[in-house]
């Protein structure tokens, strides 16, 4: 597996002092596609899950500067920043709003430095009196509410965005579809960030039908997305009921996605067939996929951008190795736990 040392190696080359390019041509980042507050909010994300020294240390803290400066007074979000350090976009709550929440949440709980600890959660709590009207955004934030009430277990912020997030979701029921257990009638992206938000919630909030619903869900998600023993996950133009079973291209966020779940339903329930699903997704990106193509560059350490059927896209942008890194986090964690 790549080396914890290594595992930022490709991200610090995405970066400069104003923060990570969104784009790569092969390993070279593509400075006239500016930056995104969506790739810098997972970036602070996956860096809070290590220790607050070297590269992961800084490139965290930088991060957080970034998600910082994107929001606005009322908690809104702005997410795109050109290359120049001027903001083109005005503040929303998409998908950008929902990823900075879950990053000042996740900040706000496992930053090693209390002062940046109590710096999050005050941004937390700015931008959880928002609400989007998308689900994979309120999914995304009530991640970071669930950071924050294992810590405030009465943090009334979380506690209210983390119901509200379950309202937006729904949970779907069997009579509607039969065979598609699914609130959507089309798998997008990041998928299993809607179960994975259910379960948490169901967890925070005492309420085990939302749990249980969560946890169905998964089951339902990484099922459908199994073949022969591997992932084989939805294509980029999504799918519905009718859809072919395997697709191109698949994206490495819906595999981190499902690490991110099934480590979460693990932790919670203590089935060892979670931890299993995300050693799985990891899987995936060494190989183990429909075109058995490696999914990651071990020169660089960055990940692939698409896997198509003749194999991967090799442009290495910053949400696919964030991907990566995720999964690779993830599937660190599900190892100890199996020797």
């Amino acid at each position: 597996m790549i080396s914890r040392q290594h595992t930022f190696d490709h991200l610090d080359h995405l970066s400069d002092h104003q923060g990570l390019f969104e784009h790569a041509d092969g390993t070279t980042r593509r400075l006239e596609h500016g930056y995104c507050t969506d790739d810098n909010a997972r970036l602070l994300a996956v860096s809070v899950r290590e220790p607050d020294a070297g590269t992961a240390g800084r490139l965290g803290r930088q991060a957080l500067s970034f998600c910082l400066e994107s929001q606005a007074a009322d908690g809104r979000i702005r997410n795109r920043l050109d290359q120049h350090g001027r903001w083109i976009d005005q503040p929303d709550t998409k998908d950008w709003w929902g990823r900075a929440t879950w990053a000042f949440g996740a900040a706000a709980v496992h930053h090693d430095d209390p002062e940046v600890r109590a710096i999050a959660l005050r941004s937390f709590e700015t931008s959880a009196s928002c609400r989007s009207r998308w689900s994979r955004s309120m999914a995304f934030a009530a991640l970071g509410a669930a950071d924050v009430l294992s810590v405030h277990r009465h943090h009334a912020g979380a506690y209210r965005l983390m119901v509200d997030a379950v309202a937006r979701i729904g949970v779907p029921d069997p009579a509607d579809a039969p065979g598609w257990y699914w609130p959507e009638p089309r798998l997008t992206y990041a998928n299993a960030a809607l179960p994975e938000a259910l379960i948490a919630a169901g967890a925070a909030l005492g309420d085990p039908r939302v749990l249980d619903a969560g946890l169905a869900m998964l089951t339902w998600l990484v099922d459908l997305q199994t073949r022969d023993g591997h992932l084989s996950v939805v294509g980029v133009g999504g799918r519905g009921p009718d859809d072919p079973d395997v697709q191109f291209d698949q994206q490495p966020i819906e595999v981190a996605a499902i690490a991110d779940a099934c480590w979460r339903a693990f932790t919670l329930t203590g089935d060892s067939g979670w931890s299993a699903r995300v050693v799985m997704a990891l899987a995936w990106f060494e190989g183990c996929n429909d075109s058995d193509a490696v999914m990651w560059d071990s020169r660089s350490g960055g990940g692939y951008d698409g896997l198509r059927a003749d194999g991967p896209n090799t442009n290495q942008g910053a949400e696919s190795t964030l991907a990566f890194v995720s999964t690779v986090q993830r599937a660190r964690a599900a190892q100890m736990v199996m020797a």
